[in-house]
């Protein structure tokens, strides 16, 4: 079977690159599950959303939260281009979960700082 050639990237790093089974993102238009052979697409990442790779090689799935950005998918490459990305086990799990009752705290009418501390949590497995 096909695979996919995923990157997912953040202006900061490489957060990961690899062969894939199975990617799924959160788009400004819903949940998107891409593999092998996908029609090409482009869309807009759910800012505070997690993406989901299944790698090739059966191993763990890997979960990153993602700030605003793009993804495509062309000729069974999938580039996940975020704004903020961060690994699900990188994520520093006391640091977040303060996070995100500091945004709670806050009443913010805008919302973002929240949902991207859930993504957070989310991605390392917590759910909030």
């Amino acid at each position: 079977m096909a695979n996919l050639k995923v990157g997912l990237v953040s202006p900061e790093r490489e957060i990961w690159t690899g062969e894939a089974r199975m990617v799924v993102a959160q788009t400004v238009e819903g949940s998107m599950g891409i593999l092998p052979g996908h029609a090409p697409v482009l869309g807009i990442l759910l800012d505070g959303s997690v993406v989901k790779i299944e790698p090739a090689d059966g191993g763990e799935p890997i979960s990153a939260m993602v700030g605003s950005g793009f993804f495509s998918v062309a000729a069974d490459e999938v580039s996940v281009l975020a704004e903020q990305a961060e690994l699900g086990e990188e994520v520093d799990v006391p640091e977040a979960r303060q996070a995100l009752e500091d945004a709670l705290a806050a009443e913010d009418e805008d919302a973002t700082r929240e949902r991207r501390a859930r993504a957070r949590l989310r991605a390392a497995g917590i759910e909030a």
